[in-house]
Formats: C-alpha cells, sequence, structure tokens
C-alpha cells in the first residue's frame, strides 16, 4: 500500500463477507481519518471517533485481514467534547435495531461533524446521496424527521437544541428564514477520498 491514497482499496481487499455498502462506508470514513491522522502526526482515534478497543472490533467484524495494520495506528483513546456526545447520542437514539455497527457509525458520525465540510465530505463519502442511504439504512427515525432536507449537520445540531430546550432560528417558519440556503442549499463540491487521490495535500488541521 502506498499510503493513505490507497487506504480505502486496501481495507476493501481485506473486507469480511458482510454488506456491500456498508463496507463502503465504514472503509471511506476509516481511509479519511487515517489522511488526516498522519497529516496531524495523531494516533487514528482522534479522527475516527473509535478509541482502540472499538477500532479493533469494528477491523474484527468488517476488515479482519487489514486489523494487524491498522493496529499500529489505533492505539490511544478518543476523548469526547460535548457537542460530540450529544451527536452521538442522539444518532444512537435513533439506531434502527441498535447493532455494533450502528453503535460505531455513531461515534464515527459525531466526531466526523467537527470537520469544516459537508458531512458526507467528512465521511470520505462519495456525494451526498450515499449519505442519505447511509442514514435511511441505520437511523431511519431521523431520515423520517428531515423531511425537509436540511443539511444533516445542521439538522442534526438544530435536533440536539430543540432537545436541551433552545433554538437556533429566529424566524419561524424555515422559508421565511434570511439563512435558508445555508441550511438547504446545495451540497456540492469534491469528494476527499478523490482529492487525496490526486495527489494534492490535505488543508491543515
Amino acid at each position: 500500500m502506498n499510503g493513505p491514497a490507497d487506504a480505502y482499496h486496501w481495507l476493501m481487499a481485506r473486507a469480511a463477507p458482510a454488506d456491500p455498502f456498508d463496507l463502503h462506508v465504514a472503509a471511506s470514513i476509516l481511509s479519511l481519518a487515517w489522511a488526516e491522522a498522519l497529516v496531524g502526526r495523531c494516533p487514528l482515534p482522534v479522527f475516527a471517533g473509535l478509541d482502540g478497543v472499538a477500532l479493533e472490533s469494528l477491523a474484527w467484524r468488517l476488515f479482519p485481514a487489514a486489523w494487524p495494520g491498522l493496529a499500529v495506528l489505533a492505539d490511544g483513546p478518543a476523548a469526547l467534547g460535548d457537542d460530540e456526545v450529544a451527536v452521538r447520542d442522539l444518532l444512537w437514539m435513533y439506531a434502527d435495531g441498535g447493532s455494533d455497527l450502528q453503535r460505531d457509525l455513531a461515534a464515527m458520525i459525531a466526531r466526523r461533524c467537527s470537520r469544516p465540510n459537508h458531512l458526507w465530505q467528512d465521511l470520505g463519502l462519495r456525494n451526498r446521496g450515499e449519505l442519505s442511504m447511509l442514514m435511511r439504512r441505520h437511523f431511519g427515525g431521523l431520515a423520517d424527521r428531515n423531511r425537509q432536507d436540511m443539511k444533516w449537520k445542521k439538522f442534526l445540531f438544530r435536533m440536539i437544541c430543540r432537545a436541551e430546550g433552545f433554538t437556533l432560528c429566529t424566524a419561524p417558519v424555515c422559508t421565511d428564514c434570511d439563512d435558508f440556503d445555508s441550511c438547504f442549499g446545495a451540497e456540492d463540491g469534491e469528494a476527499m477520498l478523490a482529492h487525496i487521490r490526486s495527489g494534492r495535500p490535505l488543508p491543515a488541521l
């Protein structure tokens, strides 16, 4: 393997016989987190949102042949901030079935919400459609509540604020809000793994 640009294909080549879309999502998140960990000179848990124990468990379930290579990167805790805990708990509350994978996805998505791009980009996915599929597949109750197709980071934090008795909005309805486009506008952009494969560096962390 020639560095993080190859990490996705390296993981997928070592995958268990699991659901292809779930493997794709997990490999995408881990590959981008790995690239950022190398740039930031940090252990993988800092950017993946799973501590070493959880990463090992995920690897043995989805990418068993990759664990020896991941193990050298996976030592360390995944310290949680208050916002991250709130996002993780919200996702877990709406997890369809409460599987080990959904627990891990909730933690990884919550950590990746702290990154600066659209959520689909910060999960290493190809486009927003893949994020929508992920949410419908594993967090269907949340997907149902996001009927207006608000940007996912905006929607998750709006849900948290409402649960805590706060409001982010001054307009009575979204269509009356001056910030409508920031919540519902297009989520175009380049996929981050494609950016890495092109040989361009990631932004400073």
